[in-house]
């Protein structure tokens, strides 16, 4: 289907899947998932692919290595190749520098068809609002579907990022932006997250390994848990732990599809030939038993 038709068990160690013998009967699925499926991203009115083109794998300083190894062409050339596929969720962000790189796709499909999240590092309302400024003229929109607080760490964040909280709700209001919300990067942050009620969405570290994550898969999973109940948006992020799960990618997309809290996930696709095998593995791994 292109765009145009639209447990915790005897495996569970140290809070992880024992990754030497993985329990796929525990997880699979009855039907397959695809990384073009649509799905709702709750009330928020937003209607993404299952998978984000995810744009800044090692991304850090405004570079990534879809930023380094592609250039503006090149990584525009891959989003729009997913996009053909139905996949039409790309993820940015400041830190990335892929802001003109996702501007330049723009330019080749309709902008109503795409959903954008981007990311602020603001720490203050001032800078909050030369950001998003900044994004309209970098993205090449003058709207944005969802906006996160980037990386927070600090049990306090919902506290001390209060003027980014403000200017990020006004703009919601004045339909600058569909939702907002929060990626996190300490089990502190994210209970606190789980906790706030401006939280529409967070961006989560989540793998059947514990790999580049906030904490035990277990602890992880019973915050993540309590968002989706309350009603927030849990998309997941770090599938194949900064690629060091990248052997068992099978296993690690059947874990993280098989979780019902999770609405949605972001890879870092480098290539072309990276994203043909995600759209064989993804819908594979979904069922395997």
């Amino acid at each position: 289907m292109k765009r145009r038709h639209f447990i915790k068990s005897s495996f569970l160690g140290a809070g992880a899947v024992s990754l030497s013998a993985f329990p796929y009967h525990l997880y699979s699925g009855t039907e397959r998932k695809y990384p073009y499926d649509r799905v709702q991203l709750g009330s928020t009115g937003i209607e993404v692919s299952r998978m984000a083109m995810g744009t800044g794998t090692n991304g850090f300083g405004e570079e990534s290595n879809q930023t380094r190894k592609l250039g503006i062409k090149g990584l525009s050339d891959l989003l729009h190749a997913a996009y053909d596929e139905g996949i039409t969720f790309w993820d940015t962000a400041d830190q990335y520098g892929s802001h003109p790189h996702v501007k330049e796709a723009l330019k080749h499909v309709d902008r109503e068809n795409v959903v954008i999240l981007t990311k602020t590092n603001a720490n203050t309302a001032e800078e909050a609002k030369e950001a998003l400024d900044r994004f309209k003229t970098e993205l090449g929109t003058d709207y944005f579907d969802i906006v996160l607080i980037h990386a927070a760490t600090s049990a306090n964040w919902t506290k001390e990022k209060q003027g980014v909280k403000d200017v990020l709700s006004e703009a919601k209001e004045k339909g600058i932006i569909k939702a907002h919300g929060v990626s996190c990067h300490s089990i502190e942050a994210l209970r606190a997250a789980a906790e706030d009620p401006w939280v529409d969405l967070d961006l989560a570290r989540f793998n059947q390994a514990g790999v580049a994550m906030d904490d035990e898969v277990e602890v992880v999973k019973g915050v993540l848990e309590k968002m989706h109940q309350d009603g927030k948006i849990v998309m997941g992020m770090k599938v194949l732990g900064v690629g060091r799960l990248a052997d068992r990618k099978e296993e690690c997309f059947q874990f993280h599809l098989a979780q019902d809290f999770i609405s949605c996930f972001t890879l870092g696709v480098e290539s072309y030939e990276q994203l043909k095998d995600l759209q064989k593995v993804i819908p594979e791994a979904s069922v395997r038993g």
